[in-house]
Parts: C-alpha cells; sequence; structure tokens
C-alpha cells in the first residue's frame, strides 16, 4: 500500500519515489484541486510530497492527517535536484511519521509538529 502521495509539480521519473510506497498524482488525476489531493491523502493515510506552499499552509491550519513534505528550494538543475533530496529523504521519511509537516530547504530540513 502506497504511504507517500507525489504531487504533479514534482518529478515523476525519480528512483528515490518508485516503488510501492509511491502514488504519483499523474496515476489519480492531472486536473485535481488541492482540496481533492488532501482529501485522497487523508482517506488513505498518505503523506503529500509538494512544492505547493498551499499544502504547508493548510496543514499548519487544520493539523494532520494528512502529513506534508514541503520541497522548498527553487529551482536547480535535475541532476541537483535529485542529489539534494536522495541525501536527505531518508531523514525526511523518519520525520514525517512524527511531525505533521517537514520542510525540505537547500541547506536543512525543519519539522513542524
Amino acid at each position: 500500500m502506497p504511504r507517500f502521495l507525489i504531487d504533479l509539480n514534482l518529478p515523476r521519473n525519480f528512483s528515490v519515489w518508485h516503488g510501492p510506497d509511491f502514488v504519483h498524482q499523474s496515476e489519480l488525476g492531472d486536473d485535481w484541486t488541492d482540496t481533492e489531493i488532501w482529501n485522497y491523502a487523508r482517506d488513505h493515510g498518505l503523506t503529500i510530497v509538494t512544492k505547493d506552499a498551499d499544502f504547508s499552509e493548510r496543514v499548519l491550519l487544520r493539523g494532520r492527517p494528512p502529513t506534508v513534505i514541503h520541497i522548498r528550494f527553487g529551482n536547480l538543475r535535475m541532476r541537483d535536484f535529485h542529489r539534494r533530496v536522495t541525501a536527505v529523504w531518508e531523514t525526511v521519511e523518519r520525520l514525517s511519521v512524527t511531525h505533521s509537516l517537514v520542510q525540505v530547504f537547500a541547506d536543512r530540513v525543519e519539522a513542524v509538529e
């Protein structure tokens, strides 16, 4: 059963986000609203992985579920993006179990209960 819902605004062909723990929004529908994504993640026990600040704001206002992992660094070359996410993914995944929001910056990872 998947544990993470990867938003459309993130690369689909990324080795870290492949396998049975991951579902990509494009597999569900490209035209879903943020509310539909939120509700689907909540109803299926998924953590949303996104670059969309709307989800961070929503989890801060409403709490969890679902949990949100917000990738907050700007545009990078795909190689640099992959390198950064791969380097911190284990930490991000661990923090997402106990925190409602995990924010991944270029130089650090922060978690909010």
